[in-house]
């Protein structure tokens, strides 16, 4: 039986898995990823606050956007933004008079304090409630049935939108950050790709693993054909064999014959 043979397919391009906590808002950059490295897929693996720094120790993901504090024994972390602290109440509610409130302003409330709470209160404003809520979604059901109001970061306001509440600016309130973290031992190349995105480098830029690369294209173009010699212009060769300066090309050999004629005696 005869036939021709199929020519098996390249291996697949090992792709990115990014984590990100609620209100991580990956977007922009995985789309950026998208327009520079079309043929390596990213996936998204959203996972709660507790769970995003066990999920990147297994390997189920290659980087995270996470809130600190970040375990930095363990993980390389850079900084990406901080975001500012709100209060979340029903909408008739008095706050909402004003365009933004300090934490005086909710000494008389009852202030949900949720289990997966990602400000790191040293003491939580207001009155406690008399049991904690288990997650962030659960305090704003709490607060939408009108037991008491919850201080989060804006992005986790937005992500728990509801018609029937509104947020307000605390202003001297603890303000939350986000940062890519990933195992410093498993600094892969697609994580230096990444960081250059997050980072706003170009397509083009020299740093990093692209800064090595870099340097091999260019070794690469000094690397002549077997048997091809360097072009040197005419006149640059010294008798030793060595390339000479354009100026002292100019200069006549110490032993040379020249100069003025000796006189006769």
């Amino acid at each position: 039986m005869t036939g021709t043979q199929e020519t098996p397919a390249p291996p697949a391009e090992p792709g990115f898995r990014l984590a990100y906590v609620p209100g991580a808002t990956p977007a922009k950059w995985v789309r950026i990823w998208r327009e520079r490295l079309p043929d390596v897929p990213l996936d998204l693996v959203q996972v709660t606050a507790a769970e995003v720094a066990d999920v990147l120790r297994r390997g189920d993901a290659d980087a995270g956007l996470v809130r600190p504090p970040v375990d930095r024994e363990y993980f390389s972390a850079i900084p990406l933004y901080t975001e500012k602290t709100v209060v979340v109440v029903p909408k008739d509610h008095l706050v909402t008079a004003a365009d933004e409130v300090t934490l005086a302003d909710l000494a008389d409330e009852i202030v949900q304090h949720p289990l997966d709470d990602v400000l790191g209160w040293e003491r939580p404003p207001g009155q406690p409630a008399f049991e904690r809520p288990a997650t962030t979604a659960d305090a704003i059901e709490l607060v939408a049935a009108g037991v008491g109001v919850l201080v989060v970061p804006m992005s986790l306001a937005r992500l728990h939108h509801r018609r029937d509440l509104t947020y307000r600016t605390v202003s001297d309130a603890p303000e939350s950050s986000v940062v890519l973290a990933w195992p410093e031992e498993r600094t892969t190349d697609r994580v230096e790709d990444f960081i250059g995105i997050v980072r706003g480098r170009t397509v083009n830029s020299t740093r990093g693993r692209t800064q090595a690369e870099s340097g091999k294209k260019q070794s690469e173009k000094k690397q002549l054909p077997p048997g091809k010699k360097p072009y040197v212009k005419p006149g640059r060769i010294r008798q030793d064999g060595r390339p000479q300066s354009k100026r002292s090309a100019n200069k006549p050999a110490k032993n040379a014959k020249g100069g003025k004629p000796r006189k006769r005696s």
